[in-house]
């Protein structure tokens, strides 16, 4: 007998499935919830949390053990726009990096553009 086991992503947000489904840890006051999210909802919650973590006076916590950064796993330190986009891709390409024409620009590009800048 064979068997085939088929497993389906779904996003946490919408309930859409897709193949392209990342995990996201959120943490707030120390408490803290994963969450499935699809790039397009992944952008829509790191619009949403943008006043915020760019506030005037907010800083970045570490982690006093390691002396790393706490920052939520695929999250970009400062996020770009959607309209620079264009311009995170044209110079990711410069750089050597292996980026697609659509869909989301990947955090780590999004950061070494950012640190170029």
């Amino acid at each position: 007998m064979a068997q085939k086991v088929v497993t389906l992503y779904t996003d946490d947000l919408t309930g859409e499935e897709s193949a392209e489904i990342d995990t996201y840890t959120i943490l707030v006051n120390g408490a803290g919830v994963e969450i499935d999210l699809t790039p397009d909802s992944h952008d829509k919650l790191m619009e949403a949390l943008s006043p915020f973590l760019h506030a005037e006076g907010a800083r970045r916590v570490r982690d006093g053990a390691t002396g790393r950064s706490r920052r939520a796993r695929g999250t970009a330190p400062r996020p770009v726009k959607d309209d620079d986009s264009a311009a995170v891709r044209a110079w990711a390409k410069e750089q050597g990096y292996d980026i697609n024409d659509r869909g989301r620009v990947p955090a780590a590009v999004r950061e070494a553009y950012e640190k170029s800048h």
